[in-house]
C-alpha cells in the first residue's frame, strides 16, 4: 500500500474548539467492527499534535489475527496492561483501549490536554480503560511500574538527542514478559537514517527484535516504507 493511501485512508473534517484559539480537525479511523475512533489533531504544533502514518499502521495491526484468541473470539489485548510511549494524539492507545486493554497514554506535558480530550471523545467505545500521564523519556519511571504487558510506540525515532533517553526508558519499563511493539516510517532524507542507525545500535544491546512482514499486518493499512517490530528485553 502506498504512503499516500495510508495518509488518506480516513477522511478528516475541520472543527473549531470554543475553548481554544487553536484550530483542530478530526481524524477518523474505522475499526473492523464498523465503529469509528475519532481523534482531534492540530493544524499547528509539534510532531506530537498530528496523526502519523505509522500510528495508523500500528493501530490497525492490533486488530489482526495475531491478536485474536481463537478459543474465545476476543482480542488478546482484553484486560492487558498497555503503555504507549510518545502517544501524541493517542490514536494507537485508544484503539487498544477499545479492544479491552487498560492503557496509559504517555507524552510530554503540552500534549496532556489533547490526549484527555481524545480520551473523552472516544469514551463510549472504550471497553478497557484509558488515562493520560506525563512521561519524559530518560526520567524516573517508578510511577509506571510494575512493567506493562505491552508497550506501544509509533514514530518515536526522529531526534538524535532523544535516542539514549528513549532506550533507557524502554529498558526501565520492560520486564522479561513485556512485548514492545514498535512501528516507524523509514525516512531517507537528512539525519533520519543516522538517527535510526543510532537507535538500533543502542537498542539491540538490550532487546531482541522480530520484524512483522507486511502479509501479517492489516491487508489495507501497511506500507513498504513502514517497519513493524516486536521487541523483547534480553536478560
Amino acid at each position: 500500500m502506498s504512503m499516500q493511501t495510508v495518509a488518506n485512508a480516513a477522511e478528516p473534517t475541520t472543527v473549531w474548539l470554543e475553548q481554544s484559539e487553536d484550530r483542530y480537525f478530526v481524524r477518523e479511523l474505522e475499526k473492523n467492527d464498523g465503529s469509528v475512533v475519532k481523534v482531534n489533531q492540530c493544524l499547528k504544533g509539534d510532531v506530537g499534535h498530528v496523526v502519523w502514518d505509522a500510528a495508523i499502521v500500528l493501530a490497525k495491526y492490533l486488530e489482526t489475527k495475531a491478536f485474536l484468541n481463537s478459543a474465545t473470539g476476543l482480542n488478546t489485548l482484553a484486560s492487558k496492561n498497555v503503555l504507549e510511549l510518545g502517544a501524541g494524539t493517542g490514536i494507537v492507545g485508544l484503539v487498544a483501549a477499545t479492544l479491552g486493554a487498560h492503557v496509559i497514554l504517555t507524552d510530554l506535558d503540552d500534549l496532556q490536554d489533547l490526549l484527555k480530550k481524545n480520551i473523552g471523545v472516544n469514551q463510549t467505545l472504550i471497553t478497557g480503560s484509558a488515562t493520560a500521564k506525563v512521561l519524559k523519556w530518560g526520567e524516573n519511571t517508578t510511577d509506571f511500574l510494575p512493567p506493562p504487558d505491552i508497550i506501544l510506540m509509533a514514530d518515536c525515532i526522529y531526534y538524535e538527542q532523544s535516542v539514549e533517553p528513549l532506550v533507557n526508558t524502554l529498558k526501565a519499563l520492560s520486564g522479561v514478559d513485556t512485548c514492545v511493539i514498535c512501528c516507524y516510517e523509514q525516512r531517507t532524507e537528512g539525519v533520519n537514517p543516522v538517527v535510526e542507525r543510532m537507535f538500533f545500535e543502542l537498542l539491540l544491546q538490550h532487546f531482541k527484535s522480530e520484524e512483522i512482514p507486511q502479509d501479517k499486518q492489516d491487508p489495507e493499512f501497511n506500507s513498504p516504507d513502514i517497519r513493524l517490530l516486536h521487541l523483547q528485553r534480553v536478560v
